[in-house]
């Protein structure tokens, strides 16, 4: 099979789909990879380094993608990619396309079989192309907050962990799947004052087994929600339903009843943000401030640590996508059903079910696609 890696565009995105590791697996079990030029510079990679793996170097992006039958990414295609979508590629990314109608359709228009690193699961129900890249922004999200808490930031000039004599911030996370436990575990580390809140009450036994009196854990609902947001410094958004729209549990509303200069990282913004209030922002221009309240909504967080993220998401996906370029998509997904789960898109078909109901579209079943 011919794999493609082409250089990210998203605003500050210095990820790549492939490190040169990668392409050595690919080449040794009998593929052929392109590069685009330049690929994994942002990360730390050369193009010697990819060129000793075994890679073919090209300087336009645009023959990567007309050439591959596979297109190897870390985030989803911009507009100006659309364009070279030709029936029958397989597109092997974070997609994201329940925040995103635009992309879907010109996946569907292109028959693209698009499999979204963000769905593909495995029979335990976890993540685990998503599992690496959530433990990143989980951590960061605290170390975004606590700098954004800063007065020049338009915070509330307040240090995460106090010193002797002055109170500790209090963080609120919401969720506590793999982002709210990571973003846990860095807040309680610094001194923190942590409450942690989830609709399932094993999670919540889960988390105080793991962390003890160092948090309060409490039962998702909008009364404990809006209770703790009133003395909330910092609060994590890291609620997710694989390939769904997220349910907005940061109301509006508590916005005025918080503290002026508080903070909220919504780290679940790629698929639509848990707050009313959110909207996408960038690395160039990461904040905005409403009702008092700094607003961090940056749509790919991990990329501030391009080579971390690279070589965590990189260890993940290798696996799957060797099985699909051993087997082919069709035979890959009935040797596999998490790949199966991965399917966004199929000739033009919708095939993932909460993708379908985020936007009232139709829902076809992969496997009456596939044979």
């Amino acid at each position: 099979m011919k794999i493609g890696c082409v250089k990210e565009i998203k605003n500050n995105e210095f990820r790549v789909g492939l490190t040169p590791d990668n392409v050595r697996a690919y080449v040794s079990a009998g593929h052929h990879v392109y590069v685009e030029k330049g690929a994994g510079t942002g990360s730390g990679f050369t193009d010697n380094e990819y060129v000793d793996a075994g890679a073919s170097l090209m300087d336009e992006p645009e023959e990567i993608w007309k050439l591959v039958d596979m297109m190897v990414k870390v985030k989803e295609p911009l507009e100006s990619e659309y364009p070279y979508f030709h029936d029958g590629l397989i597109l092997y990314t974070y997609l994201h396309l329940a925040a995103d109608k635009q992309q879907m359709d010109a996946l569907l228009n292109g028959k693209v079989k698009a499999v979204a690193y963000e769905t593909l699961q495995e029979k335990d129900h976890s993540l685990p192309l998503l599992a690496p890249m959530s433990q990143i922004a989980g951590r960061l999200s605290i170390q975004e907050g606590a700098k954004y808490l800063e007065k020049r930031f338009g915070g509330e000039g307040i240090l995460l962990a106090g010193v002797p004599g002055t109170p500790k911030a209090n963080v609120v996370i919401l969720g506590g799947g793999t982002v709210g436990m990571n973003a846990c575990k860095i807040a309680v580390g610094m001194g923190a004052n942590v409450s942690i809140l989830d609709i399932s009450l094993k999670r919540l036994e889960e988390l105080d087994n793991l962390f003890g009196a160092h948090i309060q854990t409490l039962v998702s609902n909008d009364s404990n929600v809006e209770r703790v947001l009133k003395d909330a410094d910092l609060v994590i958004g890291s609620v997710l339903i694989p390939g769904g729209s997220t349910p907005k549990l940061f109301k509006k509303k508590y916005l005025k009843e918080m503290k002026d200069g508080a903070v909220f990282v919504d780290v679940a913004i790629d698929q639509g943000g848990c707050g009313e209030s959110s909207r996408v922002t960038t690395h160039d221009d990461p904040v905005f401030i409403e009702e008092g309240v700094v607003h961090y909504c940056v749509g790919n967080m991990p990329g501030a640590v391009p080579r971390t993220s690279t070589i965590a998401l990189t260890n993940a996906t290798i696996r799957y996508g060797l099985e699909i370029a051993a087997n082919g998509l069709e035979e890959a997904c009935k040797k596999s059903k998490a790949i199966a789960l991965g399917v966004n898109t199929y000739n033009g078909k919708l095939t993932n079910k909460n993708v379908a109901l985020a936007h009232g579209y139709g829902y076809t079943e992969l496997e009456s696609l596939i044979g």
